[in-house]
C-alpha cells in the first residue's frame, strides 16, 4: 500500500472512530430521555451519510450498505419528527443503534488489524429493514398475510392485469447479498410511489436468503399499476448500487400495444416529479454522456444497460476528500452549521513522539552547554545572561511540546457509560455512573494506556459490587440504584483516577480463602485486610465461582496493575463490607520528561521522582531502631518505616556508611513507604526520561528498581529509580 492510501485510511479509520463516540453519547443521553431531539436525529442523520460515502469511497461495502440503512431509518424519522416512532419501539430503536455501533468498532478493528470484513450483514440489515417497516406500520407486527398474497400474487403470473407494468433488474454477478440488495431496491422505489401501486418477485427478500439464488438466476422484478409509476421508479433502479442491468417487461397484451403510443404524453407531465429525487440527480451528473439518456425516458423499452448504478460510490467520493483532509472532530458536523474547522488539525502521534524527542535532546544539551567543565572559574556576564534566556527558552519550548500530547480523560470517561449501560441490562441491575473532573488532561499515551484498566476495575464494580437484589439495598438504607463514581483530578506532577461504588465492598473471608486455595496465603497467619486486598491483584486471582460473560476468567485486577506499572503509575484498593470498594490510580501526566531529585551514592548519580519524595532528614544511629534480623526501621509521625541503604542494595563500592553522614529520604508509593539512604542530594533537575535498551529486559531490570535512565549535563548517565519496584526488590 503507498504512503498516499496510507494516509487516507488513517484519516478514514480517525474520523469514522470519532463520528461513533459521538454518536455512541447521543445514543447514551437518548436513551436516558426515551426520546432523540431534532437535533440528534439531524446529527445522526449525517454522521451515518459521512460513513456510508467514506466508506464506498474506500469500496468498504458491508459498512456502506448498514450504513445507508441506517441513513433511510432516520431520513423517515427526520421527516416525520420523532412522533414517528411509537414508545414500545424505542427500546428497540436504542438498542439496534448500539448494535449499529459495535458493528462498525468490529469493522474497523478488523481493517486495522488487516483482517477481511464481515460478509454475512443478513442479520443487522434485516433488523434495520424491519424497524422501518415496523415504524411505517405505526408499531404494529408486519402480517404475514401480506407476505402471502405478494407470494401468490407473484405465483399467479406475475403479471396480473392490475399490476401490468413489469421492470426487471439483475445485478452485477458475484456482487452478494442479492436479496438484500433487492429489498433496499424497493424501499428506494416506496418512496416514489405508494406502497400499494407495486409489488415485486420474488418476495420476502428481507427475511428469506435463499430468494438470492433466484434473483441471481431469473433477476428481480417489480409490478406496477400504472406505467408513469413504473417510469418513475427508473430513477430508483438507476440510483442503486450494482445494478447491471434492467429490462421494462408488459404481460398485459392489451396495455402493451397502446402503452407505446399513449405513455409519452400522460409520462410527460409527471416527468419533473421524480427529478428533485435525490438518487438521481448526482447519477445524471456523475454518470458518462450517453448514460443519462435512460433515466429520464418514460417510454418503456425492451432493456437498457443500468452504467449509472455503477457511478453510486462516486457521489460520496466528493465530499470525502474534503473531510478526510481535516481529519478533525469538527468535520463531523461539516453539513451543519458555521464550525471552525481550520482551528484544529489532526497530527500523527508518531511526530509528536519525535517532537518530544528532539525538544528532549535540547533540553540535554543545554544543560551539557550551560554546565560545561569548561566554564568553571571564568566570569562571563554575557554568556551567563545568554545562558538565562536559553533556559526560559528551552523550558517554554518544553512546556508547548508537552502540552501538544496532553488530551482530557473524558474520552475514556465517557466510553464507561456504555460499559454500565450494557452490564445493567445483561445482569438485570440499576447503576449509573457518575463522572466528576472528565477535563483533567494527561498525556495521550497514558490515556490509550489506561483505557483497559479503567474498564476492568469498572466491570468488576458492576459484577462484584454493585447488590443484583434491590432489595438489600433498600435494607441496607441505600439508593435502589447503584453509583459508580469514576473522577480525576491533578496533584502536582500526577493525576488520580479513583474508580468509587456504594455496592457491598469485599468479602475479606472469601478472599482470603480463595487465596488459601490458590497457595497465595498460609492458613495459619493473619493477615490484615491490606494484605488480604492485595490478594486481588494477584495473576489469575477470581472470586467468581463460575466464568461469565464479564468475570471468573482468572483476568482483571492482576492486568490493571501491570499496564497501570507500566506506565509508572500505581494502583490502591481501598474496602468497606457494605459501603463500597475504591480502586485509586496514581499515574505521571507524562512520562517523557519529569521533575527529579538528582541523589548520589558513592561514585554514581542516582534520580528520583519528586512526586515520590515526602521528606529528608539528617539523623543520628540513636534514631534507627533495629530488629532481630538486623533490619533497619526510622519512626516518623508516629509510624515506623523500614530503612533501605542504596550502597547495600545494589553492592556499591564507596559510599558513607555512618547514617550521620549520609541523608534520609522519605519516599512513598501507593502502598509502598519506606525510607531511602543516600550520601547526599545534588539538587532537583527537570530529566529527560530514556529507556534502557531492549536486551536489558532479559535481566528484568525493571524488577531492581530501574525505570530508566537520563543524560545530565556534563554527559554523564544518571538511572532512575522505580520507587514501587525498589521497595519490592529490597524485601
Amino acid at each position: 500500500m503507498s504512503a498516499g492510501s496510507d494516509s487516507i485510511l488513517d484519516a478514514f479509520l480517525y474520523e469514522t472512530n470519532t463520528l461513533l463516540e459521538q454518536l455512541d453519547s447521543i445514543v447514551l443521553a437518548a436513551e436516558q430521555q426515551d426520546s432523540f431531539s431534532q437535533e440528534d436525529i439531524n446529527t445522526i442523520f449525517r454522521i451515518m451519510h459521512t460513513v456510508k460515502g467514506s466508506s464506498a469511497m474506500m469500496e468498504y461495502n458491508s459498512l456502506m450498505t448498514i450504513a445507508h440503512r441506517a441513513e433511510d431509518l432516520f431520513a423517515i424519522i427526520r421527516d416525520k419528527t420523532m412522533d414517528i416512532v411509537p414508545e414500545g419501539l424505542r427500546p428497540e430503536l436504542f438498542d439496534l443503534l448500539f448494535q449499529t455501533i459495535d458493528f462498525f468498532r468490529q469493522e474497523l478493528e478488523h481493517i486495522e488489524n488487516e483482517q477481511p470484513l464481515t460478509e454475512n450483514i443478513d442479520t443487522l440489515l434485516q433488523k434495520v429493514n424491519r424497524l422501518i417497516e415496523q415504524i411505517r406500520s405505526g408499531g404494529q407486527q408486519l402480517p404475514e398475510e401480506a407476505a402471502a398474497q405478494g407470494e401468490a400474487a407473484a405465483s399467479a403470473g406475475s403479471g396480473q392485469s392490475e399490476f401490468p407494468y413489469g421492470l426487471q433488474v439483475f445485478f452485477d454477478e458475484g456482487c452478494g447479498m442479492e436479496n438484500l440488495r433487492a429489498y433496499m431496491l424497493a424501499s428506494s422505489v416506496r418512496e416514489v410511489c405508494s406502497e400499494n401501486d407495486f409489488i415485486y418477485e420474488p418476495e420476502g427478500v428481507d427475511s428469506d436468503p435463499s430468494t438470492a439464488d433466484q434473483i441471481v438466476e431469473s433477476g428481480f422484478t417489480l409490478f406496477f399499476r400504472n406505467q408513469a409509476d413504473r417510469d418513475n421508479a427508473i430513477h430508483s433502479v438507476t440510483a442503486t448500487g450494482s445494478v447491471r442491468s434492467y429490462q421494462a417487461v408488459d404481460h398485459s397484451a392489451s396495455a402493451a400495444a397502446p402503452a407505446a403510443p399513449a405513455a409519452p404524453a400522460p409520462a410527460a407531465a409527471p416527468a419533473p416529479t421524480p427529478v428533485p429525487q435525490q438518487p438521481a440527480a448526482p447519477v445524471a451528473q456523475e454518470a458518462p454522456a450517453p448514460a443519462p439518456a435512460p433515466a429520464p425516458a418514460p417510454t418503456p423499452v425492451p432493456e437498457r444497460p443500468a452504467a449509472p448504478a455503477a457511478q453510486e460510490p462516486a457521489q460520496p467520493a466528493k465530499n470525502a476528500p474534503a473531510k478526510q483532509t481535516q481529519a478533525t472532530p469538527v468535520s463531523q458536523k461539516s453539513e451543519g452549521g458555521p464550525h471552525h474547522k481550520e482551528s484544529l488539525i489532526s497530527v500523527n502521534l508518531n511526530k509528536l513522539d519525535q517532537l518530544a524527542a528532539v525538544v528532549g535532546e535540547i533540553v540535554i544539551t543545554e544543560s551539557m552547554v550551560t554546565a560545561s567543565p569548561d566554564l568553571k572559574g571564568l566570569k562571563l556576564d554575557a554568556f551567563t545572561k545568554s545562558a538565562r534566556q536559553l533556559r526560559k527558552l528551552t523550558d517554554e519550548l518544553q512546556d508547548v511540546s508537552m502540552s501538544l500530547r496532553m488530551v482530557p480523560v473524558s474520552g475514556t470517561f465517557q466510553k464507561m457509560n456504555r460499559i454500565v449501560r450494557d452490564m445493567c441490562k445483561k445482569l438485570g441491575k440499576q447503576a449509573r455512573l457518575t463522572l466528576v473532573g472528565e477535563d483533567t488532561e494527561v498525556d495521550k499515551t497514558i490515556v490509550d494506556s489506561i483505557g483497559d484498566p479503567i474498564m476492568h476495575i469498572v466491570r468488576n464494580s458492576m459484577d462484584h459490587g454493585i447488590e443484583e437484589n434491590v432489595q438489600d439495598r433498600i435494607d441496607a438504607g441505600k439508593n435502589p440504584v447503584g453509583e459508580i463514581i469514576l473522577s480525576a483530578r491533578h496533584t502536582g506532577s500526577e493525576v488520580i483516577i479513583e474508580i468509587k461504588d456504594d455496592g457491598q465492598g469485599v468479602n475479606y473471608d472469601a478472599v482470603l480463602n480463595k487465596a488459601i486455595r490458590n497457595g497465595l496465603a498460609q492458613p495459619d497467619v493473619e493477615y490484615s485486610h491490606k494484605d488480604i486486598l492485595n490478594f486481588l491483584m494477584a495473576p489469575g486471582f477470581s472470586t467468581n465461582a463460575e466464568v461469565t460473560e464479564f468475570s471468573g476468567r482468572g483476568v482483571g485486577m492482576d492486568v490493571v496493575k501491570k499496564n497501570v506499572e507500566e506506565v509508572g503509575g500505581t494502583v490502591s484498593i481501598a474496602s468497606e463490607p457494605g459501603v463500597g470498594m475504591t480502586t485509586t490510580l496514581k499515574i505521571p501526566l507524562t512520562m517523557a520528561i519529569m521533575d527529579g531529585m538528582e541523589v548520589s551514592v558513592g561514585g554514581s548519580i542516582f534520580t528520583i521522582p519528586i512526586h515520590n519524595i515526602r521528606q529528608s532528614f539528617k539523623i543520628s544511629d540513636n534514631d534507627l531502631i533495629r530488629d532481630a534480623t538486623g533490619g533497619e526501621m526510622f519512626k516518623c509521625m508516629g509510624s515506623f518505616y523500614p530503612v533501605i541503604r542504596m550502597r547495600d542494595l545494589y553492592q556499591m563500592e564507596g559510599g558513607v556508611t555512618n547514617i550521620e553522614d549520609g541523608i534520609l529520604i522519605w519516599l512513598d508509593s501507593g502502598e509502598n513507604s519506606y525510607c531511602l539512604f543516600v550520601d547526599e542530594l545534588l539538587g532537583e533537575q527537570q530529566v529527560v526520561v530514556k529507556p534502557l535498551p531492549s536486551y536489558l529486559n532479559r535481566f528484568n531490570i525493571k524488577a531492581s528498581g530501574i525505570a530508566g535512565c537520563t543524560i545530565l549535563g556534563d554527559g554523564n548517565i544518571s538511572i532512575i529509580l522505580d520507587v514501587s519496584n525498589l521497595y519490592t526488590y529490597a524485601q
